[in-house]
């Protein structure tokens, strides 16, 4: 059973407390769905200023499909290349947008976002899929917040 935890420490601790919640929620389940489902729901819980967490997977060659996330009803499908997502994928990087009404090719899933954070699942070279989160605040997302969620993603993919 999972308790929510008050996030008192500093940023990096209460980032280490996280990561550490997700090793315990997602120890001896080998199902993605649900560790996907688990993920981001806890990210939904920890991070605040945000309006969207989720998953995007790999489906064929080269396009993402949606998959488990926290918000507002979202783009279904996402071609490589396309948007920040779509971007990232096919980059196999991080990529964080400071203000996304700035980035070429924006796809508007929900209007409020104006930041957005993606960090590609990577696993033996291999792209799964993206780590999808957006926030109604330009500027949400700093390079703490990319270390350290791209550590979160680290440590989910070895779960998967």
């Amino acid at each position: 059973m999972f308790n929510v935890q008050m996030y008192s420490g500093s940023r990096e601790e209460n980032y280490a407390l996280v990561i550490k919640q997700l090793d315990a929620l997602l120890d001896g389940e080998e199902n993605v769905i649900a560790n996907l489902a688990n993920a981001s729901a806890l990210l939904n819980q920890f991070l605040d200023r945000i309006n969207w967490v989720g998953f995007y997977l790999v489906d064929g060659e080269n396009e993402l499909v949606l998959g488990p996330f926290q918000g507002l009803p979202a783009c279904v499908r996402i071609p490589f290349g396309k948007g920040v997502c779509g971007s990232s994928a096919a980059k196999k990087e991080t990529i964080r947008v400071e203000d996304v009404h700035q980035f070429p090719g924006h796809i508007a899933c929900d209007a409020a976002s104006q930041s957005e954070i993606v960090i590609p699942l990577i696993k033996d070279g291999r792209i799964l899929g993206v780590l999808d989160i957006d926030s109604p605040e330009k500027n949400r997302f700093d390079a703490l917040d990319q270390e350290k969620l791209e550590e979160f993603t680290a440590s989910l993919v070895a779960h998967l």
